[in-house]
Parts: structure tokens; sequence; C-alpha cells
């Protein structure tokens, strides 16, 4: 086995996992957060593919402007509390 396949595998496990993680987390800034980690998992298989352009588009637009538009939206957002 070569190392691009070994570091492939690895990723991949790495942001499979991430995502289960996103769709089973309860807070939903941890959601957010485990989501900024699969795209940037998904950042790093490119790299490994050699899609640099790809890689780094992937990186500047979708971890650096919609987690952040995620984010936001989430701790400008009034959380409804029931006292109960």
């Amino acid at each position: 086995m070569s190392v691009d396949l070994i570091g492939f595998t690895i990723v991949a496990a790495a942001t499979l996992v991430l995502a289960l993680m996103v769709v089973m987390s309860r807070e939903i800034v941890h959601s957010a957060l485990y989501f900024a980690g699969v795209l940037i998992g998904i950042a790093i298989l490119f790299f490994i593919m050699n899609a640099v352009y790809v890689g780094i588009i992937q990186i500047l637009i979708y971890v650096g402007a919609v987690v952040v538009l995620i984010l936001f939206g989430i701790m400008l957002t009034r959380r409804n509390i029931l006292l109960g």
C-alpha cells in the first residue's frame, strides 16, 4: 500500500466519523463545528488527489464563508427557553 492510499483511507474514515457526529450531535453549535471538520476533511481529500485548486476553493468558500455564516446565524438567533 502506498502512502497516499493510507493517508486517503485515514482522512476518509475521519471525515465519515465527523459526518456521523454532525447528525448525532444534540448541540447545534457542536454540529456546526463538526460540519466545518467534515468540509476540511473533504478539502484534504482533494489535496491528496492533487486537485489543489478545488481544495483551496473548498476551504475558502465553504469553511471560510458558509460555516461562519451558519455559526453567526446560530449565535444571533434567540433561543426559546421553556420553563417547566
